[in-house]
């Protein structure tokens, strides 16, 4: 007697994607409070430490029938999500800032990677992955910037996590403390005046929300100038990928790191909202499904992390993140100094 078939309904990835999804919207609506946004807390901050919350609680019951859509969200889900994050950028940016604003954002964003290869990996003795990923979100742009950086280096979790939860840490203090320097910058144990507040914001701060959130504290104009150059600084993540794809050296397993994200794509879609940008209303709707997928991918990656990777790590990542804020906010007041003057 032959016995009836069940076909498979729901197909595998499902129940992690729903989970990922669940996470990611509960952030998406945590991110809109006005306490948060002011703090510089933005969806994607939110949705890892929900999913780090539930990962380290509820998720280890689930893990088995939730893993392939974890996986799906934390890879597939990523990669176009970044490709999305070109509609949020124009090359006309790039004459809204200058050139000085270009070549202060290119030098902070050189010299703190170089910087974090120096101390981290030289100095610190912590492993390059780990010392590459919080020096890519630290040049560049946060946590976005550490997820991207991933698949280039073949990090493992906990370390993406470590680089994140860092970045998160000294851009959460920047939002206070910029505003300060601000009022401070006149005085005899500051200095002259920079030539653009902004810019400086813009070119050393890590999130774009904490930038926004550090910036409004000042004035409109600061925060118009210092959201612009962190836009042309994020534009940069692609070429510096680029770069780091052809330096990347190879894993335990042998292989050497590849550039998984189609970084073209990116650019095209960059180019296309340049010259041909979508109406507001549609760009509207493009960019929330762009955050929900990043918020996604996020809580995917808190979700597959333990605490204790966390703990195991120890205080170098920390003292890693220290030096290069440190570097940030007094190197790049030198820098902005300097450069900003000669290239006004």
């Amino acid at each position: 007697m032959r016995t009836a078939s069940h076909p498979q309904i729901l197909h595998p990835a499902l129940a992690g994607l729903a989970l990922s999804g669940a996470v990611a919207w509960a952030a998406m609506g945590l991110g809109d409070i006005a306490w948060l946004q002011n703090h510089g807390f933005s969806a994607l901050t939110v949705a890892i430490v929900l999913g780090i919350v539930i990962g380290n609680t509820l998720y280890p019951r689930i893990a088995a029938p939730c893993g392939e859509g974890v996986r799906f969200s934390k890879q597939t889900l990523l990669r176009a999500g970044i490709i999305l994050y070109g509609f949020r950028l124009t090359f006309q940016d790039i004459a809204h800032v200058g050139v000085a604003g270009v070549v202060i954002d290119a030098a902070m964003l050189l010299s703190t990677f170089g910087l974090a290869w120096l101390v981290g990996v030289k100095l610190l003795k912590l492993d390059r992955n780990a010392a590459l990923l919080i020096g890519a979100g630290s040049s560049i742009c946060g946590a976005a910037a550490v997820m991207a950086t991933e698949p280039v280096l073949r990090a493992r979790s906990e370390q993406v996590t470590v680089a994140v939860s860092t970045v998160v840490i000294f851009g959460s203090l920047a939002i206070f403390l910029y505003p300060l320097l601000y009022t401070l910058q006149s005085e005899p144990a500051w200095g002259a005046r920079l030539p653009d507040f902004g810019i400086y914001i813009g070119s050393t701060v890590h999130e774009v929300a904490q930038v926004l959130a550090a910036a409004r504290s000042i004035d409109q104009h600061t925060a118009d100038v210092a959201v612009i150059t962190k836009m042309v600084r994020v534009m940069m993540l692609a070429p510096f990928l680029l770069m780091l794809s052809m330096k990347a050296g190879p894993s335990v397993s042998g292989e050497r790191g590849k550039l998984s994200i189609p970084w073209f794509a990116f650019i095209a879609v960059v180019l296309f909202n340049s010259f041909m940008p979508l109406p507001e209303s549609i760009n509207k709707l493009v960019l929330q499904a762009d955050t929900l997928m990043l918020a996604m991918a996020m809580a995917a990656l808190g979700l597959s992390t333990h605490l204790s990777a966390i703990r195991n790590a120890g205080m170098k990542p920390l003292i890693l993140g220290a030096i290069l804020f440190g570097w940030l906010v007094v190197g790049g007041a030198l820098v902005n100094g300097a450069l900003g003057r000669l290239l006004a």
